[in-house]
């Protein structure tokens, strides 16, 4: 699988990481589960084997769970993140009533 900002990458710490990095490898683990839900449902998409399918497309759904409690203790380590996720929501929120209101 690709690394795309792995700071730990073939490091031996010799220490603790910090608040800040453990913050960090929080986020880049999340990041890192949704890649492997994304490479999981192609893998599942791209067959019609259905045991594969069932299989790949359960792990993936583990996947899902590990993203959610990351996302719960990343909240927990930093509240402040919080905050920016519902931000986005919202966002989001307004442009759905904009565009039910078209309708």
């Amino acid at each position: 699988m690709p690394e795309f900002a792995n700071p730990f990458a073939g490091n031996s710490l010799d220490r603790k990481i910090t608040h800040d990095e453990l913050v960090r490898t929080i986020r880049y683990s999340m990041a890192a589960e949704f890649e492997a839900i994304q490479l999981y449902m192609q893998i599942a998409d791209a067959t019609d084997n259905p045991l594969a399918k069932e299989v790949l497309t359960d792990i993936a759904d583990e996947e899902r769970v590990h993203a959610g409690e990351l996302y719960r203790l990343l909240i927990e380590l930093e509240p402040k993140e919080k905050g920016f996720y519902e931000e986005g929501i919202q966002e989001v929120e307004k442009e759905i009533k904009k565009l039910k209101s078209k309708k």
